[in-house]
């Protein structure tokens, strides 16, 4: 299951917040937050999958803005990853 979805830019700026679970508002900006500093501090080498407070970050960068996902820790990651290129393939011919 899908949690929320992000979209963020490389300086942290949130472009696109899509919350399923409700949370507080100031408690969505600290995960925001949270979610930006663990995804561009970590190295390329590393896989696009975060453990996170029992649930997983799924995330991609694609020209400066990083798609994150986050999802349930039995779901598969790969899935997820895929259906985020399909995300941006959709922009990409939408726009």
């Amino acid at each position: 299951m899908i949690h929320f979805v992000l979209l963020q830019n490389r300086q942290g700026k949130t472009r696109l917040a899509k919350w399923y679970t409700p949370y507080p508002t100031d408690e969505k900006r600290s995960i925001e937050v949270e979610i930006h500093r663990m995804v561009t501090t970590r190295d390329q080498k590393f896989t696009n999958f975060i453990e996170w407070s029992n649930y997983k970050i799924v995330y991609r960068r694609y020209a400066g803005l990083f798609f994150s996902l986050c999802i349930d820790t039995n779901d598969n990651e790969l899935a997820y990853l895929e259906s985020i290129h399909l995300f941006v393939e959709l922009l990409d011919s939408f726009f």
